[in-house]
């Protein structure tokens, strides 16, 4: 018998991944296509539908390209958590005042909407406790209602569907318009209660002016809703076959967004002599971001963190959603932006320069006598929201800071910068992780972790310092293709269900235990990080007058 496959398709903020994945949870094959993003002026990010289709098709057919068709089982898609236009017949529509259609996707980091987010969060309508009490611009209906207000009256009126990318993902290779649970509740305001009810709250949409929306049983942003993982339609149409060069009808999956298929992908990964329950594991996925995912049985309604969103991660489960807005971007910059940059870079050739950074810590502890380069930052603090706070402060306002800078501007100045920046993003993750505690999540023993951070053994690290738990790096690093390869898994019945696909395909994991020689100095370290949002909350107030 031949061996069965599963395609995970992954579109993050940069590029496409598609992978092809074995029934055993294996990432046997990657391909890659970056994508086009504008940035026309400060805080707005735009895409193009069209050409991330067009680069989805291209990973599909690389990594199928020596397997019969027949062994593809199924296919499962996530992707940020973008805003989609498109007019009646289906075609990009332009999201911004020029009139481009080939620029109609929102990317999910764009802030243009801080106006209308404000404005939603002042009316305090009840949906806005399923977002930690204030909605982010981050999410769609904010951005909705700025694209009402600044798009020709005619322009809004050619709208045919607004979608979310992942489900855009899942129309186009099917034909078949169904919405995600995943997608809409998290980041729609739409509304799933454990009874099984759904639907749009027309009161919310009618007090912030989205009230036209209603129209024909909400056709624009989505009638017909699915929890993740269940079939889409009748599966790859006719059309998504030919260009994608399998069969048609091959099942696929409902869509997910990027983090959460993170999370689905690391609920799974087993590791000897510690808890598997899903509500005893946080959930890291790293990228660009990161976001921080927690399942309950019951409701956790935590201030500043998202949710709880019932079966929007796991079935049957209510997700909460913490998230810190840049993470691998802000090291990126903190290194890019230093004058020892570039003579470091020409120096050590193809090695990373991250890991040339670490190496360069551990020498100099050693050369100090000190037992962990951990002790290095002792007079360098760092505050981590360079762009904005989405959890558990949730104010996109707030500015990065850094406290004990001095002249220097060689490489030992940017190794410093460099550790004190990954321990500030572990303090980030502990300031969520209290919040969840303290709002009824006892049950946290470990912490998972996946994306491009999990492969830097000095950001594991001080996670599990910082928090002094044990984190998880999986077997299997590709964790939100897997997790996407799972939602494939689960539309082909393959497995079953749901449940028994995650652990079947979980895999297994490593552990990096916390050193308990570092955690007093942390844990002064992380007062000193409170502080420092305190002041800056006082420097703006004198500033403001007050």
């Amino acid at each position: 018998m031949s061996e069965e496959y599963f395609i995970g398709v992954d579109v993050g903020t940069g590029s496409v991944r598609a992978g092809l994945v074995s029934s055993d949870g294996k990432v046997i094959r990657i391909s890659v296509r970056n994508i086009l993003t504008w940035n026309p002026k400060p805080g707005f990010y735009e895409q193009s539908s069209e050409d991330i289709w067009a680069a989805c098709v291209k990973c599909i057919k690389e990594v199928t390209s020596d397997v019969q068709a027949d062994s593809i089982r199924g296919i499962g898609f996530d992707a940020t958590c973008s805003l989609v236009c498109l007019d009646n017949e289906g075609k990009p529509l332009s999201i911004n005042t020029t009139g481009d259609n080939e620029k109609n996707i929102i990317l999910w980091m764009d802030h243009r909407a801080k106006k209308e987010a404000d404005e939603i969060n002042q009316k305090n309508h009840d949906v806005l406790k399923y977002v930690g009490g204030k909605i982010s611009l981050e999410m769609e209906t904010p951005k909705l209602l700025w694209l009402k207000r600044n798009l020709t009256y005619e322009c809004w009126l050619k709208v045919g569907r607004f979608f979310d990318l992942p489900d855009f993902l899942t129309w186009k290779a099917t034909s078949c318009d169904v919405r995600s649970l995943c997608s809409l509740v998290c980041k729609w305001t739409y509304e799933v209660s454990k009874d099984g009810k759904r639907n749009w709250n027309s009161s919310y949409f009618r007090d912030i002016g989205l009230g036209d929306l209603e129209e024909d049983n909400w056709r624009k942003i989505g009638s017909k809703t699915q929890p993740p993982g269940h079939p889409v339609g009748a599966g790859l149409s006719e059309q998504a076959a030919r260009e994608l060069e399998l069969i048609p009808g091959t099942p696929v999956g409902t869509s997910m967004i990027d983090a959460h298929a993170g999370g689905l992908g690391l609920m799974g990964c087993s590791v000897e002599n510690l808890n598997d329950k899903y509500s005893s594991r946080l959930c890291l996925i790293c990228g660009t971001s990161t976001c921080h995912m927690a399942v309950s049985d019951e409701p956790v309604f935590s201030p500043g963190i998202w949710g709880p969103y019932f079966s929007a991660m796991i079935p049957g489960m209510w997700l909460n959603e913490g998230g810190q807005s840049a993470t691998g971007k802000l090291i990126d910059h903190i290194i890019d932006s230093h004058p020892a940059t570039q003579k470091i870079k020409n120096a050590i050739g193809e090695k990373h320069i991250q890991v040339y950074l670490t190496e360069l810590l551990y020498d100099l502890a050693k050369m100090k006598n000190l037992k962990s380069p951990t002790f290095l930052t002792q007079e360098l603090n760092i505050w981590p929201d360079f762009h904005g706070n989405r959890s558990p402060i949730a104010d996109s306002t707030l500015k990065g800071m850094v406290c004990g800078l001095t002249l220097s501007n060689d490489e030992e100045d940017l190794a410093l910068l460099y550790m004190a920046t990954v321990q500030s993003l572990s303090y980030g993750t502990r300031h969520i992780l209290d919040n969840l505690k303290s709002s009824g999540y006892t049950d946290i023993s470990s912490i998972l972790i996946c994306g491009g951070l999990s492969k830097n053994f000095l950001f594991t690290q001080t996670q599990a310092d910082v928090v002094n738990l044990p984190v998880i790096c999986p077997e299997e690093p590709e964790s939100v293709i897997l997790g996407s390869a799972i939602l494939g898994a689960a539309a082909s019945g393959y497995f079953g269900d749901m449940d028994t696909a995650i652990k079947k395909m979980g895999g297994r994991g490593k552990v990096v235990n916390p050193d308990s020689h570092v955690l007093d100095y942390h844990n002064k370290k992380y007062k000193i990080f409170l502080k420092m949002y305190q002041h800056q909350m006082e420097y703006r107030n004198i500033m403001n007058g007050s």
